[in-house]
């Protein structure tokens, strides 16, 4: 079915004069058109616009994003609201719809007034939904049709799951080239998976393989996959969503690599999102720059465990690749220093190795790493931190980017922007290293001016 073939559009609550109201209170403004069609990667031509007159009844139209965000989350009680990796969950999908540039206008949904004050500290507008799209039971398009009766002048809405803090600008571009020049009506995100599945056995019948034959069971290579929605977004015309659907018309999904595709509903999806999100996340078109990187010698650069020689001398470990990170750090510019709880022959050997300034029977390790911020000119956000203990607490909670090992307490993990895979000595303060080198790579490439593709 065509998506002119839809039943005739729903009147909206609102009358006329109120929704000119609405409009301009949110000053909603057309994004440069030519920077929104090279975005895309395409050029519309006289033939094309025709076209979008046919369909949307105007040579350009409204595109808008929808992020539904209500305050009642059963499984993370208001995670939407929640930080992860330092910014609220919504900020995330808020960011990449603004950095598309392809928005005319962007909406956050919400019942609660906390989640509403984060959409418009990001940049979003709010919808405040009634209670009857707000219950367990409401679906998503039951919400989507509200807000499209309240906005009669949205042409397209893109409707993009705030669990999905990986979404790129260049998912975005990609799927609305597919609506606004191939002409589909709905386009969806989705993700390759290769899992064998069988069904549930019942009644007495045994199991039985729905997606493959056990006597030529495929090897990974060759075989495909199959295509599963992932959620990230669902884009459609307001003729799609006028016949109560997500997905209608001439329909496309877009397939979004696995890194990409996370999507958050429980505890342990929160923590996998945030090991995925400082390497596979959008930090904007300015990535976070640490200039400063400060350690706690213990639990990071050494695993924090003590032997006793027989003579009496005490023998400390650490991993030669953790050193190998922070002279990758030092070759970039990147200053690296240590502060330590106490004092010993070890660590003051390995600062010396280093070329770096050691604080030892440091007590006050916030007043230290200041004193240093302001010696070299820098914010707070320029500063990098990896702790492991309760008393790296304040430091973590103050750094623009801060991090710790796997086996650091579940308070300090609890506040860290990245949790490595790796325990302390063990590689934990090479992973962050490199975590700080690949923003530190995507801001140098910004600076100079070449284009950064925040897909690779």
């Amino acid at each position: 079915m065509s998506s002119s073939e839809g039943p005739e559009p729903k009147k909206p609550r609102t009358s006329s004069t109120e929704i000119q109201t609405l409009g301009k209170m949110n000053n909603i403004s057309k994004p440069d058109p030519e920077l929104r069609y090279k975005r895309m990667g395409f050029e519309p031509t006289p033939e094309l616009r025709a076209e979008w007159k046919r369909r949307f009844g105007k040579e350009e139209p409204h595109i808008a994003t929808l992020i539904l965000a209500r305050g009642g989350s059963k499984g993370i009680p208001m995670k939407n609201n929640k930080k992860l990796g330092g910014l609220e969950l919504i900020g995330w999908v808020i960011r990449a719809a603004r950095d598309s540039d392809i928005m005319d206008s962007i909406w956050v949904s919400t019942d609660h007034d906390d989640i509403a004050a984060t959409a418009r500290r990001c940049g979003a507008q709010v919808h405040r939904r009634s209670s009857e799209v707000s219950q367990d039971t409401c679906n998503s398009w039951v919400t989507i049709d509200e807000f499209a009766r309240y906005h009669p002048e949205v042409d397209i809405i893109v409707d993009i799951q705030a669990t999905s803090p990986c979404l790129h600008p260049f998912h975005l571009h990609d799927g609305m080239r597919l609506t606004l020049k191939d002409g589909y009506d709905s386009v969806f995100t989705v993700v390759r998976r290769h899992g064998f599945r069988w069904t549930e056995p019942k009644w007495g019948i045994q199991p039985f393989p729905l997606n493959f034959d056990p006597a030529k069971r495929p090897r990974r290579q060759e075989w495909d996959g199959e295509i599963v929605e992932n959620g990230a977004f669902y884009m459609m015309t307001r003729d799609v969503e006028q016949q109560g659907l997500m997905q209608g018309g001439k329909m496309a999904y877009l397939v979004m690599e696995p890194e990409y595709g996370v999507d958050i509903d429980t505890d342990l999806d929160w923590e996998i999102a945030e090991q995925r999100l400082f390497r596979f996340g959008y930090h904007g078109r300015k990535p976070k720059t640490v200039r400063l990187v400060v350690v706690n010698i213990d639990g990071t650069l050494l695993d924090g465990q003590v032997q006793v020689s027989p003579t009496g001398e005490e023998l400390r470990s650490f991993k030669t690749t953790d050193i190998v990170g922070v002279q990758q750090l030092q070759e970039n510019g990147i200053e690296f220093r240590v502060v330590a709880e106490s004092d010993n022959e070890v660590q003051r050997a390995l600062a010396e190795k280093l070329s770096a300034k050691l604080e030892e029977n440091c007590t006050d390790k916030l007043a230290v790493i200041d004193a240093w911020r302001q010696e070299l000119g820098l914010e707070w956000k320029d500063v990098g931190y990896m702790g492991y203990d309760i008393s790296d607490m304040s430091c973590i909670k103050k750094a623009g980017m801060s991090a710790c090992p796997s086996d650091a307490y579940a308070a300090i993990q609890k506040h860290s922007h990245f949790i490595s895979t790796y325990r302390g000595g063990q590689g934990a303060l090479r992973e962050f290293c490199e975590q700080i080198l690949l923003q530190h790579s995507m801001a140098t490439q910004e600076q100079s001016g070449d284009k950064v593709d925040y897909a690779s």
